[in-house]
């Protein structure tokens, strides 16, 4: 049976609001410029992603081309930036991910340049073949990364069972009274299924804990596809120690979306069942919890996106388990 497709309101590649290069200030501009060694001639800001900081390839007189990011330092998105630098410097060969070049302050502000990947961000339904390089990658990663060097966790990298606990236990606390029930979820099953979703919760961190580095937020966003089909891994923040499948999960919630087998996907994962139904119960409360807290500061189109990403979620895993 082919199930239908479905498609967030805003493509993936168009949901960032941005400053542009002339909106920074021309001090930063200049010292940027002059970290460059020639002045900035062009400037293709970054479409993806769900914060309001400066993102962008900068192509120079000399025709050199890097990716910069900038956010005032009074700005959480500097701290993440700053981490993100330290994070990428120590990856292995193996993880295809850019590396960072050099990192400033001026001006008040947090600068980090990395190399700039030629690529775009996959388009949705997903095309099977960018769908399995994106795997490979993440594959390859997972494996490099299953015993990450003391360079990897000095940068203070927190353990994903203790993420799921703090963060990812919504329909508990709905089930419990302290949270109501999100406006967004009314007409899913979540409300015929609260003891069930609150149960299947409760039982991931147990099944999540593991040495290994995740990536800790892959998403179709942050993957950029290169012209000989190469997939590349963006935006290494949130890394976490845990269970490389639940990653992968994660990314597949869009492979759901996009009317693909997304379990066939998991094969070679090694993922529990239980475990996967709790990562997608957890998934599904945390992005539709999140999608009814109004409209976002950072992104127009982030509420969009958890709305979405939670239905699907929840539609995976009725499907898993036979509800209707």
């Amino acid at each position: 049976m082919v199930r239908p497709i479905s498609l967030p309101d805003v493509a993936y590649g168009t949901t960032a609001v941005r400053p542009s290069w002339s909106d920074l200030p021309k001090r930063l501009q200049k010292a940027i410029s002059d970290r460059l060694g020639s002045p900035v001639s062009a400037a293709r800001s970054a479409g993806g992603g769900f914060t309001r900081a400066f993102a962008a390839v900068l192509t120079t007189s000399a025709g050199i081309s890097v990716f910069v990011k900038a956010a005032p330092l009074s700005n959480p998105n500097s701290r993440a930036y700053a981490r993100e630098a330290s994070i990428t410097a120590a990856l292995p060969p193996a993880v295809t991910a850019a590396r960072p070049l050099w990192t400033m302050v001026e001006s008040d502000w947090f600068v980090l340049c990395l190399e700039a990947i030629d690529g775009h961000v996959p388009a949705l339904p997903w095309e099977p073949a960018e769908l399995r390089s994106a795997l490979d990658a993440w594959s390859a990663a997972a494996a490099a990364l299953a015993k990450p060097t003391n360079e990897l966790l000095k940068t203070g990298v927190p353990a994903l069972p203790e993420i799921v606990r703090a963060e990812m236990s919504w329909w508990s606390e709905i089930k419990s009274g302290q949270e109501p029930f999100p406006r967004t979820a009314w007409e899913t099953v979540a409300r015929d299924r609260i003891d069930e979703l609150a149960v299947l919760e409760r039982g991931l961190p147990d099944l999540v804990a593991g040495a290994g580095l995740m990536h800790g937020d892959l998403r179709i966003d942050n993957v950029l596809v290169d012209g000989s089909g190469r997939a590349w891994l963006c935006d290494w923040t949130w890394p976490c120690l845990g269970a490389p499948w639940f990653d992968t999960v994660t990314l597949l919630v869009s492979a759901y979306a996009s009317g693909l087998d997304a379990d066939a996907y998991l094969s070679g994962w090694n993922a529990p069942p239980s475990g996967v139904e709790g990562a997608l119960a957890a998934l599904a409360g945390y992005w539709l919890v999140r999608a009814d807290g109004g409209p976002s500061s950072a992104s127009p189109h982030s509420r969009q996106h958890q709305l979405f990403s939670g239905r699907q979620a929840l539609a995976w895993l009725a499907d898993r388990r036979g509800w209707s």
